[in-house]
């Protein structure tokens, strides 16, 4: 088990950190008029960062240790999530599909929405799991690297199948798998999040793009092109684009890919790096070309004709925000059955036309139609085959990977 040691951060991980506050994925609310959509995921990566909450290694903290499973006497279940990532009524007071699930189940679900950015929902609950205590929470989201982490950690329970036919047989393939927890025996996904690229079609001006080597090398776009300042997702692009393999990579590969992006930088064909702020620049044309989180695309294309995106050949990245069960909850069994009720197609449908993230759950698209059309035909919401067969992911980092190459990419990025 991973000990937790409470190192201080370097420079560049306290600029990550920064930067996901003032204008990244952890700058905005779930439906802000522009969807800010990944999932409050620090450039950070989790390592660093939350080594730096100042508590005691846990080599004394038993990992995946369950509580007394109160589920049949106690019907209810305690649900931390982001805020506004759950669907809602016309009026905004009421969730229909939890609404449906306690009607069903006799389960009370305590929602609440005390998530805003996944390092300092940490710290609110690593007392009690570094203690191995009960955080009061049955069920929480957390994007994959932090996920990754507590897993490691020992501090989330691992997941009964039993409890979960919908989840095991609707899972979407692209999700089936991560590095950080093979067979997913310890999370399930809530939503994914892909990182594409859009361009805005009048500011093109008849340049044609379709990987991004055509951002980083076409004159006719020197200072219209955008990149963002999440490490994983530009530097998971750029390794793709150089034939290189996210989930595989070495350090070599890692530098050399930096240095593709310092060539661009260097020649001024990079106008800045930005957080979720890259929408007015895209709106307005200012950035011909940028990478870009799918969630902002959809309400994009929505707003601007002009406004475009493509999945490169060599493929594209995506994460996800995640369901998982820490230690020493009190209603594990009322967990699951909340978590495997969100992949029935017919809730995963209801939740996906609100949210209008990548939904992970297989065989929704004729529920969605049904509630909306245009998102049943979004591959940004509903990839095919052909679209999530390109969907990649960022490897699992070190400690010691992880401080090196944020503070290589801050270099780039100027932070």
């Amino acid at each position: 088990m991973e000990q937790y040691e409470p190192d201080r951060l370097s420079p560049a991980q306290e600029a990550a950190v920064r930067r996901s506050f003032r204008n990244g994925r952890a700058a905005l609310s779930r439906r802000s008029l522009l969807r800010a959509s990944a999932g409050g995921a620090l450039a950070v990566g989790g390592l660093g960062a939350l080594s730096a909450c100042g508590i005691p290694p846990a080599g004394n903290t038993q990992g995946g240790v369950p509580a007394e499973d109160h589920s049949k006497k106690e019907k209810s279940v305690s649900f931390s999530n982001w805020t506004e990532y759950m669907d809602v009524d016309e009026a905004g007071r009421e969730h229909p599909t939890l609404d449906a699930f306690a009607e069903r189940t006799g389960i009370t679900v305590k929602y609440t929405e005390d998530i805003n950015d996944n390092t300092e929902f940490f710290g609110k609950i690593k007392p009690q799991l570094a203690a191995g205590q009960d955080t009061g929470r049955d069920i929480i989201v957390l994007t994959d690297w932090l996920a990754a982490r507590l897993i490691r950690l020992g501090w989330v329970q691992k997941l009964d199948p039993a409890n979960l036919p919908n989840a095991f047989a609707n899972l979407s393939p692209q999700f089936r798998s991560p590095d950080w927890d093979p067979g997913r025996a310890y999370s399930y996904p809530w939503q994914g999040i892909a990182a594409v690229i859009a361009y805005n079609k009048k500011a093109l001006d008849g340049v044609e793009v379709r990987t991004l080597s055509d951002l980083l090398d076409n004159p006719r776009l020197k200072g219209r092109v955008g990149l963002l300042t999440e490490m994983r997702d530009t530097m998971g692009l750029t390794l793709l684009d150089m034939g290189k393999e996210p989930e595989k990579f070495t350090a070599d590969d890692y530098d050399a890919a930096l240095a593709r992006l310092q060539r661009a930088v260097d020649k001024g064909q990079i106008r800045r790096f930005t957080g979720n702020d890259y929408t007015a620049d895209i709106s307005k044309g200012d950035f011909a070309a940028c990478v870009a989180w799918a969630g902002d695309v959809v309400q994009l294309k929505a707003d601007n004709p002009d406004i475009d995106f493509l999945i490169p050949d060599s493929g594209y990245m995506m994460s996800s925000d995640n369901l998982l069960i820490p230690n020493k909850a009190r209603h594990k069994t009322n967990a699951e059955r909340l978590i495997d009720y969100y992949f029935e197609p017919q809730a995963a449908a209801q939740l996906a036309a609100y949210i209008n993230f990548v939904c992970p759950v297989e065989g929704v698209k004729d529920e969605l139609a049904k509630i909306d059309e245009d998102a049943a035909n979004n591959p940004l919401i509903i990839p095919d085959k052909a679209m999530q067969a390109k969907s990649r992911a960022f490897r699992s980092l070190s400690s010691k990977e992880e401080t090196e190459f944020e503070e290589k990419f801050a270099k780039l990025t100027g932070a």
